[in-house]
């Protein structure tokens, strides 16, 4: 098997299996890939199914409990806006982009999670200003890759509108475009969220959301071209990719009010606890974490959670480790479909989800994070290029499985055993 020499990988974040199943014939480029290529159908995710977790376990092969991002967001009970996990140093594992630098591969990454500080060559890391000092050109251009952000800046920065969609991915995509033609990097990681977005504002299978999905779609052809007029389209495999689905809410679920009318936290105005704390709940949105410190009464911990409105299911320990959640975790809750978890405080415990909350933190009307079991919650990915069976498809496959492909894609080994295994039916012969 003769190996390529350009990779670009393109997560739309969100893209579920329905999605292709549903919607193949009304989406151009798509269709054209799936049909000259290798379609992995469903995609069983990891847990909980968050955007970070998920994009390290893309490029690593490995479940959060070894990788090392568990969440989106790291565990600050008194701050109302938690820091992302946005530095690689937080990765345990060796990443895909790493495996190639050290073959003397050139690596570009837009707004890729958990690459914010990374040897990547051209990177475009995805972190937004947490603190009331800074600004985001400043902390973009301290985690990013700075003379190449800056220039992108000055080209590109006239499309975007802050972080808000879908102009941010307008301005993604002619970066990655203008990179490929110019630097035409052996691995190149593009992040769309777009979808994502209008999900989390509007429902999974809203009108908003579909037109997203028409938008990514012109977004990968723009992509395509830009290899052609590179010149490296025929040495190139392409891969798009979901990292998890969206299943619709429309109740939320605050914990961390039921322990504070316990005394197990102290409960703050904005909706945060107290440094002094023995339960403490930490949302994965469709799940969520219980954390606990010198806390001896976790089998009275376990009825009051299994008396909540919502809740579908109470894994001890042991159970979220074996699941690959995080090992420091007491226990971890899943919610029932229609549900999701906060960290707020001092509210009634359930609460309708409005549609005027929309636009808040914490409001949405479609969620991700559950247990990737939940019935129709698979994610999709497609493979294509001069490596790749053509008209092929694939009925099922493990998020892990993914990093090992694309390693063998680019011709790379994984210096120690992962989770994952090649998807080999992928390949041809």
């Amino acid at each position: 098997m003769s190996i390529n020499q350009h990779l670009v990988i393109i997560s739309l974040d969100s893209l579920g299996y329905r999605d292709i199943n549903e919607h193949q014939s009304e989406l151009p480029t798509l269709n054209k890939l799936v049909k000259g290529g290798t379609w992995v159908k469903k995609i069983k995710g990891i847990y909980p199914t968050l955007t970070y977790p998920s994009h390290t376990t893309i490029v690593t092969g490995q479940y959060p409990n070894v990788h090392g991002i568990i969440n989106n967001t790291k565990i600050q009970p008194q701050r109302r806006s938690p820091d992302w996990f946005w530095y690689q140093r937080d990765v345990k594992s060796p990443t895909l982009y790493d495996l190639a630098r050290k073959q003397n591969l050139t690596t570009a990454a837009f707004l890729w999670p958990v690459t914010a500080g990374s040897k990547i060559n051209y990177n475009l890391a995805e972190i937004f200003p947490n603190r009331i000092w800074t600004n985001q050109v400043l902390v973009s251009l301290k985690a990013s890759s700075p003379l190449f952000i800056l220039e992108m800046n000055k080209k590109y920065g006239k499309l975007r509108n802050g972080i808000k969609q879908p102009q941010l991915d307008d301005f993604i995509t002619a970066c990655a475009v203008d990179t490929i033609k110019n630097k035409k990097p052996n691995l190149t990681l593009l992040h769309l969220v777009d979808m994502d977005s209008m999900r989390h504002r509007y429902g999974v299978r809203s009108d908003e959301a579909m037109a997203a999905l028409h938008r990514l779609d012109n977004h990968v052809s723009q992509v395509i071209q830009a290899t052609k007029e590179a010149g490296t389209f025929d040495d190139t495999n392409f891969v798009i990719l979901g990292d998890h689905y969206q299943i619709n809410v429309d109740k939320m679920i605050h914990l961390n009010t039921l322990f504070a009318k316990r005394g197990w936290l102290v409960a703050k105005p904005d909706q945060t606890i107290g440094s002094k704390w023995s339960v403490m709940a930490k949302t994965c949105d469709g799940c969520t974490y219980i954390y606990t410190k010198n806390f001896d009464q976790l089998e009275r911990l376990k009825d009051l959670l299994a008396g909540v409105e919502g809740v579908e299911r109470i894994y001890s320990q042991q159970e979220a480790i074996a699941r690959g959640a995080d090992p420091k975790c007491t226990l971890m809750v899943e919610a029932k479909s229609g549900y999701y978890f906060t960290d707020e405080s001092d509210r009634n415990v359930v609460e309708k989800v409005q549609p005027e909350m929309m636009g808040n933190a914490d409001r949405y009307q479609g969620v991700h994070g559950y247990d990737p079991e939940k019935p129709d919650y698979k994610t999709t990915i497609i493979f294509n290029g001069p490596m790749v069976k053509q008209g092929h498809a694939i009925e099922e496959a493990n998020l892990v499985d993914e990093a090992p492909t694309f390693a063998k894609l680019l011709g790379l080994k994984f210096p120690e055993p992962i989770a994952g295994e090649s998807i080999d039916g992928v390949f041809l012969e």
